[in-house]
């Protein structure tokens, strides 16, 4: 089972894995741990990833990036006409209401909605994955800014199911960096929470979240955002400075001409990485436009002037989290900084004057972020086993619920927030209505001016049907329950309808009463156990009148209660696609896919065609010259030249099927000249080999070694008798082979020889290494009696002891030494080969 964490990015993605009992990020297929997030058309195929990449420039019309803006958006969303039209290179389109793309794929003019366009790069990310891993994948953890909107995250939960991922929890970027930092950490409270704050300023977007730690647990206090304040900001700075320096330098105008445009704003990116480590750095762009090379040089203090607009807006959401959060600036134990944009001096500087403290980098700034998805992903999974670490997120806006008013209730309320702003996720409430007929509730976010500027503050439209009055005509109580989950999706799960029922329910005493009750008791079990009876408590009655109190039955009273009665059907509204639209999304992508396998499949076969005619044609003048018959030699020289000129004409759009057909007519010349050469390179090899084994054989079967004494001499002269047949093959079919042409078919082929000695080993083999018969055990002869054994016959014995019975101890007292030092020795023994296996592993 997959366990994947991805850092969905604007400018590029990073994948981030568990396994070796730790959390890896992946590298893609050129050896880079992050992926670029552009998506490219071309005449044959799509471009993904790093391909897309290389397309930019090229295929500039038809290469698409910032493809996290793109989710849940429209083509009339003010920040999509303002902002984000600026970063994307192809043409924007309306298409059924969504923003669409236009762009030229497969030589017709195409439209991808931005739901389309990330399922592909996610899909470029699942191979990715899988490449990597060895086995499909399929559960993962995605991250996505915490001011995504319900339609934007629902955007991205369809763009990965119709990739073919199982996204298990949609998480906000600073709560994963949050779980990556405080899973780790071993010296967290148990008590007094450990308040952090984690700041993320990446290419296109500023986070800020408040994060109070304890033992096993972490809480987002508050978060706070500016939605365009990133590295392509100051990027933009850099390229309208530059544009006006160039202006009137070079007299070129760079903001007319898009390529030039790009080839500025690759530029200027690179000047502003340089600047962050060195207090001036020059831009140079060859051929920018009109054949022009242009050249400047910028200071840091000259940058920093320059973005001082910028860099004045750092304070803002910083402000405003700490406000929210409820803390004071001297509770706030560390600032933790992640983000490609935070290596900016001046951005580093004005955040420590804030917090009056010095940054914190404990998280690695670039994959924070995918590695707190994968470790939530492990969390999730059933087969990792993790630390127990919960996690208390919250929704950064609040959602209201709206209703129509019925004529039977007046003064109802017609709308009501039931999600206020730092909700903790996943929560779900109970709505009660009072209703006779079906109605209709909308959830709406009930501060519009807060959502990204453009998207409808509409989040979904849920009808419950089958609404009846009761029995008596009058309203039916409603139970309607929504939930905000794991995703930081609202849905409305299920409807139902109750009924007050009338129950008896035993009344229990008074506290007093029961407390009382309580004590005494306590007081009874305290009492010490003895052996003398405990006297008993009487009322002061007469002797014989002492009875025991009767129990009194407990009281009873009438109290209603809600009974649920049936549930109600559910109608649901929502920025999701519908699911038969899904189905067909899902068909287009993989027949995408299949056209991309197959020209990938094609472009192979092609290459291979054409690495066989370089390769041959260059061969048959020097290692393969002698081995090519002279007489097809000029024929297949043509073939190989025809072959070349038909690549690069007709055969440019060859099909698969074409280009393996050609391939498979000049092997039918070249693969005998190849083996003709490899038989003349590995046949004195197998010679020698089946030589030195005939050899071997021969001298050990003819030798008068005690080592084979003990086989009879009819199997040693079978031995031999078999090597020497062998050998006399061997010279019979090397005679004939010196006398062939080398550029003919062999006599002996080298498989043969092989087979010879294999032959040749398996029959002599078993009767050279039989082992030796064991020896037949000798008869023991009784020794004669020495001196001592006299001397030891005339010493006395003590009494009731026989010279038998004495001599009998004596040799079990031998015995159980021997005994003993055989113990002793097997022992040693043993340790010795243990100690020997553990060398050896």
């Amino acid at each position: 089972m997959s366990v994947v964490g991805i850092d969905f990015g604007n400018l590029s993605s990073k994948i981030a894995v568990a396994r070796n009992r730790g959390i890896d990020v992946i590298c893609n297929e050129v050896s880079n741990r992050a992926t670029p997030s552009l998506v490219s058309f071309g005449p044959k195929k799509r471009y993904l990833g790093e391909a897309a990449k290389t397309q930019e420039i090229s295929n500039f019309k038809n290469t698409v990036g910032s493809l996290k803006r793109l989710a849940g958006r429209t083509f009339q969303d003010k920040e999509i006409q303002e902002i984000e039209k600026e970063y994307i290179n192809a043409e924007l389109v309306n298409e059924k209401g969504q923003l669409g793309v236009k762009v030229q794929y497969l030589g017709e003019d195409r439209v991808f909605t931005g739901t389309q366009l990330i399922t592909m790069y996610f899909t470029k990310l699942r191979e990715i994955a899988s490449v990597e891993l060895k086995i499909p994948v399929s559960d993962v953890v995605i991250s996505v800014p915490g001011w995504f909107t319900d339609v934007q995250r629902r955007s991205i939960l369809d763009a990965a199911e119709i990739s073919g991922l199982n996204c298990l929890r949609l998480m906000n970027d600073t709560t994963a960096s949050a779980l990556g930092y405080g899973i780790t950490k071993t010296d967290l409270p148990e008590d007094k929470p450990r308040n952090v704050v984690f700041v993320d300023i990446g290419h296109s977007g500023y986070s800020v979240a408040v994060v109070s730690f304890i033992k096993g647990q972490l809480t987002i206090k508050s978060t706070a955002y500016d939605r365009h304040f990133g590295g392509r900001d100051f990027d933009q700075v850099l390229v309208n400075h530059f544009a006006e320096v160039f202006k009137e330098k070079y007299k070129i105008d760079i903001k007319s001409n898009s390529k030039a445009l790009f080839r500025l704003r690759t530029a200027v990116e690179k000047l502003k990485k340089v600047l962050s480590a060195n207090s001036q750095a020059p831009i140079n762009v060859e051929s920018i436009m009109n054949d022009v090379d242009v050249s400047a040089i910028m200071s840091r203090q000259e940058f920093e002037e320059l973005s001082e607009h910028l860099i004045s807006r750092v304070e803002s959401p910083l402000i405003q989290a700490l406000q929210e959060s409820g803390l004071k600036m001297e509770e706030i134990h560390s600032v933790e900084v992640i983000g490609g944009s935070t290596r900016i001096p001046a951005l580093k500087e004005r955040i420590s004057k804030f917090f009056g403290k010095e940054l914190n980098f404990t998280l690695n700034q670039d994959e924070a972020v995918s590695r707190g998805c994968a470790l939530q992903c492990a969390v999730l999974s059933p087969v990792f086993k993790v630390r127990e670490f919960s996690v208390q997120d919250v929704t950064h806006y609040p959602i209201k619920i709206k209703w129509e008013n019925i004529p039977e209730i007046p003064d109802e309320e017609s709308e009501l927030v039931v999600f206020p702003k730092n909700n903790s996720i996943p929560s779900t409430k109970i709505l009660t209505f009072h209703r006779k007929q079906p109605f209709d509730i909308e959830a709406h976010y009930a501060e519009p001016d807060k959502i990204p500027a453009g998207i409808n503050s509409w989040i979904g439209r849920f009808s419950i049907k089958e609404v009846v009055p009761t029995d008596s005509g009058d309203l039916s109580i409603i139970k309607v329950k929504a939930r905000l989950n794991v995703h930081g999706v609202l849905s409305v799960e299920s409807a139902h309808v109750v009924e007050e029922v009338i129950k008896e329910e035993k009344e229990e005493p008074p506290k007093q009463e029961k407390q009382e009750k309580q004590e005494k008791q306590e007081k009874q079990e305290e009492q010490p156990k003895s052996d003398e009876p405990v006297p008993m408590e009487t009322d002061n009655k007469p002797e014989g009148q002492q009875t025991q109190p009767k129990p009194q039955s407990p009281a009873t009273k009438k109290v209603k209660k809600l009974v649920k009665k049936n549930d109600l059907p559910l109608v649901s509204g929502v920025g999701s696609l519908d699911k038969t639209i899904i189905a067909q999304l899902k068909e287009i992508e993989g027949q995408m896919i299949a056209t991309d396998k197959l020209v990938a499949d094609t472009e192979t076969q092609k290459n291979a065609l054409e690495e066989y005619v370089y390769d041959m044609r260059g061969k048959l003048d020097a290692t393969y010259q002698e081995f090519v018959n002279p007489a097809d030699k000029d024929t297949f020289i043509n073939l190989l030249n025809d072959t070349e000129n038909w690549l690069y004409d007709e055969g440019e759009d060859a099909t698969k099927s074409t280009y393996m057909e050609k391939l498979d007519g000049l092997k039918k010349y070249g693969n005998p000249i190849v083996e003709r050469y490899r038989e003349a390179e590995e046949r004195p090899r197998a010679e020698k080999s089946l030589r030195d084994n005939i050899q071997h054989f021969i001298l050990s079967a003819s030798s008068n070694d005690e080592r084979f004494n003990h086989i009879p001499d009819e199997e040693k002269k079978s031995v031999v008798e078999k090597a020497t047949k062998t050998s006399e093959w061997l010279n019979e079919k090397l005679a004939a082979q010196t006398n062939v042409p080398k550029y003919e078919t062999p006599v002996v082929f080298v498989r043969e020889i092989l087979k010879e000695r294999e032959n040749l080993v398996h029959f002599a083999s078993p009767i050279l290494s039989k082992p030796k018969p064991k020896p037949e055990p000798k008869p023991e002869e009784t020794p004669a009696p020495t001196t001592a054994d006299k001397q030891n016959s005339d010493t006395p014995k003590p009494e009731g002891t026989t010279t038998e019975d004495s001599a009998k101890v004596e040799n079990e007292e031998t015995k159980e030494k021997k005994d003993e030092k055989t113990d002793e020795n097997t022992n040693e023994n043993a340790t010795n080969k243990d100690q020997s296996e553990m060398d050896v592993d």
